[in-house]
């Protein structure tokens, strides 16, 4: 006679207190003017604020020369690409626009029938406004600085695109799930042969915020799985394996980069065999990243698994999985979720890091901005300062989007949460 076996329940956790939501005023009231201190804190800062804005926007609305902006601005974001081939930039915009589009469509929609089904919670209104305002913000900017009705037009039709693209993937089939990512991964690469292939532009003609963005994302897709196996070797069992991902790990985060990137130019021909065509100094540089970034990366992945509880691949253990399934399914997806804003952090400081790559002769977008005021037109003028606002200005954006997507991602996931 088969026994029956009483599955206890697990006893819920304790909630703490409900979340206290003040009012605007009350909160200000609270959190600002809530004793001596604090008032007479928020009113010295409150000044300080106020005559910080008051002095940028004097400066950037009223003092500044953007002449030298306007008419090297085509440069400051292509460098020296041919601009009878500037179709081909166009072209790729609209062909990331489609992807990401679509994308994001196919994530959202996923995203809602978990919602539905009580899986996640809605996401606050307004949240996709916030989400594209540093990117408006960016395109805005370059949009007032080219005055050019051709530009607004074509800008106009690729946010189309993305529109209509993103409609496609709310209603896609819930079977192409798995292959969104694929998809978004097609599409970047078709954008990227859309302008080296088919008789395209050559990497040396390549410069300004294109070529520092091509560093960045190709770095940051690059190294992200370099790290991540990096890190699980470093934990694997085999000590041939352990013995020499650590060794890796160890010898590139203890070279700067500035000398990876010298011995990226100058060392890497000397690998290639007789005969092999040598890659270009973008090609070079890039590696150089990936190698640079993939052994931090390895390292921060490394302190997410050793923060997943042993309880967890025991557990994955008795119910029969393989080792692969249990890193896969079970130790990987926790790794990476707790390590996440750390992860962005060492992402955020390779895509500043690229202005580096003027120590071997790329013109990247700080280094356009400081050629540009040796100009005739604009020689000892002291122009420095706008175009170095403007380069910082581009930087900004960049980072601080990339810092509210990790925090979206994080509130997602519920990461700080029990």
């Amino acid at each position: 006679m088969a026994t029956q076996i009483d599955v206890l329940e697990p006893l819920p956790l304790p909630e703490g207190p409900p979340e206290r939501r003040l009012p605007p005023r009350e909160w200000v009231r609270e959190n600002l003017f809530g004793s001596v201190f604090d008032t007479v804190l928020t009113v010295l800062f409150g000044l300080f604020l106020a005559w910080a804005a008051y002095r940028v926007g004097k400066f950037v609305f009223v003092d500044a020369n953007w002449e030298i902006v306007e008419r090297n601005l085509t440069t400051l974001m292509v460098g020296s690409f041919p601009r009878d081939q500037l179709w081909r930039l166009w072209a790729a915009l609209f062909v990331l626009a489609a992807s990401l589009g679509f994308g994001a469509g196919a994530i959202g929609a996923q995203r809602r029938r978990e919602v539905a089904e009580g899986r996640a919670q809605p996401a606050p209104k307004g949240v996709a406004a916030r989400r594209l305002a540093p990117v408006v913000l960016l395109v805005g900017v370059l949009l007032w600085f080219s005055g050019s009705l051709r530009n607004v037009v074509l800008v106009l039709a690729v946010a189309a695109v993305g529109a209509l693209f993103n409609l496609v993937g709310r209603r896609a089939p819930r079977r192409l799930e798995r292959s969104v990512p694929l998809l978004v991964l097609a599409g970047v690469l078709l954008a990227f042969l859309l302008v080296v292939a088919f008789g395209g532009v050559k990497w040396s003609d390549w410069g300004g915020f294109l070529l520092t963005i091509f560093l960045a994302v190709g770095g940051i897709l690059m190294s992200f799985p370099v790290g991540v196996l990096l890190a699980l070797g470093r934990r694997s069992s085999l000590p041939a394996v352990r013995l020499v991902c650590t060794g890796y790990i160890e010898f590139i985060r203890g070279v700067p980069l500035v000398a990876l990137i010298f011995m990226g130019v100058f060392m890497i021909g000397f690998f290639l065999p007789q005969g092999v065509e040598r890659p270009d100094n973008i090609v070079r540089v890039l590696v150089a990243f990936v190698m640079f970034t993939s052994a931090y990366v390895a390292e921060i992945v490394r302190g997410g698994l050793q923060s997943v509880p042993a309880g967890q691949i025991e557990a994955a253990q008795a119910l029969g999985l393989s080792p692969y399934r249990t890193t896969r399914q079970i130790v990987l997806p926790q790794a990476l979720r707790s390590v996440i804003p750390a992860l962005v952090g060492q992402f955020i400081s390779l895509y500043k890091d690229t202005s580096l790559v003027f120590v071997v002769g790329l013109a990247e977008l700080l280094t356009i901005a400081e050629n540009i005021t040796k100009q005739p037109d604009f020689l000892g003028q002291g122009l420095i300062v706008e175009t170095l606002v403007f380069a910082s200005f581009v930087y900004w954006t960049g980072s601080y989007w990339m810092s509210r997507e990790s925090q979206r991602l994080e509130r997602r996931l519920g990461l700080g949460e029990r």
